[in-house]
């Protein structure tokens, strides 16, 4: 019996001894059993030094430039198959342009809506209205009755001097979550995106980067690292559908030129040159139809005289129709720009308005000569 409790003790004994060392040890090498460890000795101030001169510029970024992004939420009607009317909710993002409370954001975000809301940073939302649309640049402006001290405008930049492989960052509300921040880098600039919303269209001199922009992150702003407006998020582009892809942004030069004829009168003003078809060649563009009675034609441009030829074949002759190369007038520059595609054409009488006046470079049977015109409107 004695001997039956000494053991019981010897056993205790050494438990306790057990549960001392192992939680010396712990205590020693465990961070959640270690007081020194579990407070940090390290101030947020040094805490944030202590961090890359990458991350602490994303940080200082997001949040200088978090309070000029809004959520927006929209209601639709639809039709399903059966034709029965069914409410759908939609979401996106946007910017504070002003302090006026005008909202910046992408045309096909608010499309067809019955019910435009925007939530600002500090969680507050107010009723929007549509102010203007511009379907081929899908760049739409809203407005909101909010104080101005809820109000914090981005700052544009300016688009003509970004370099590709520049870091860019994109803010947004994907999904309906909380704002994020997305980095990525400038992968392509001056590309040319087909419309989504008007047939024939193309949103011209588009940025391309490699962030990772998901649905909900349309109408949001595309900051560099100046925390500067580059752009507007706007399409993603990947062979699944997903966010997994190559995204697209609208120029901000684009936007600051139509933004104001938005706010002023609801729709754009679009120059015309009176030129509707041309056609690449190695010196330029061939003017192969201008519009009957536009500014083209009214400024001495027409299309090329069409001649009948006959060609000996043997004991054959063939007749053939072509182009009277003497009549022929080549585009080779407007306002001193070189122009070799469309693309280039258009880029440049867009940056105009109606009434303003270009001035062609033309080379026809080999003398080059200077046509100004004067542009109508669409």
């Amino acid at each position: 019996m004695q001997r039956s409790a000494f053991l019981l003790v010897f056993v205790m004994f050494g438990t306790v001894l057990t549960t001392i060392f192992c939680l010396d040890l712990l205590n020693r090498h465990d961070p959640f059993f270690s007081e020194s460890l579990a407070q940090s000795a390290v101030t947020d101030e040094a805490y944030i030094a202590g961090l890359s001169e990458e991350e602490k510029t994303n940080i200082r970024l997001y949040e200088n430039a978090s309070k000029s992004v809004v959520n927006i939420d929209t209601r639709s009607r639809e039709h399903n198959l059966f034709m029965q009317e069914m409410i759908s909710a939609g979401q996106g993002s946007g910017s504070v342009i002003d302090k006026n409370g005008h909202i910046l954001t992408n045309c096909h975000v608010i499309a067809n809506a019955i019910q435009v809301q925007v939530t600002l940073f500090n969680g507050n939302s107010y009723e929007a209205d549509v102010i203007g649309v511009d379907p081929t640049n899908d760049t739409a402006v809203l407005k909101i009755n909010a104080p101005e001290e809820e109000l914090f405008p981005v700052t544009f930049g300016d688009s003509s001097r970004l370099k590709v492989g520049q870091k860019v960052y994109a803010i947004g509300n994907p999904f309906g979550l909380e704002l994020t921040l997305t980095t990525g880098v400038i992968s392509s600039l001056n590309r040319s995106l087909d419309s989504q919303l008007v047939e024939n269209r193309t949103i011209r001199q588009v940025i391309q980067i490699d962030a990772a922009i998901n649905p909900g992150n349309s109408g949001g702003p595309l900051l560099d690292s100046y925390g500067e407006l580059i752009g507007m998020n706007t399409a993603i582009a990947s062979r699944s559908g997903d966010s997994a892809g190559v995204g697209f942004a609208v120029p901000v030069n684009t936007i600051a030129r139509i933004v104001p004829q938005l706010i002023q009168k609801g729709e754009v003003s679009r120059p015309n040159l009176g030129i509707e078809q041309v056609m690449p060649t190695e010196e330029g563009l061939l003017i192969t139809r201008v519009q009957p009675g536009g500014p083209a034609e009214r400024a001495g441009l027409n299309s090329p005289r069409v001649i009948t030829k006959q060609r000996r074949q043997g004991a054959y002759i063939y007749k053939y129709r072509t182009l009277d190369r003497a009549t022929a007038q080549i585009i080779v520059g407007i306002n001193d720009t070189e122009v070799m595609t469309p693309d280039d054409l258009l880029s440049v009488v867009e940056s105009f308005m109606p009434g303003d006046t270009v001035t062609l470079q033309i080379l026809q049977d080999g003398e080059t000569y200077r046509v100004p015109i004067t542009l109508g409107e669409e």
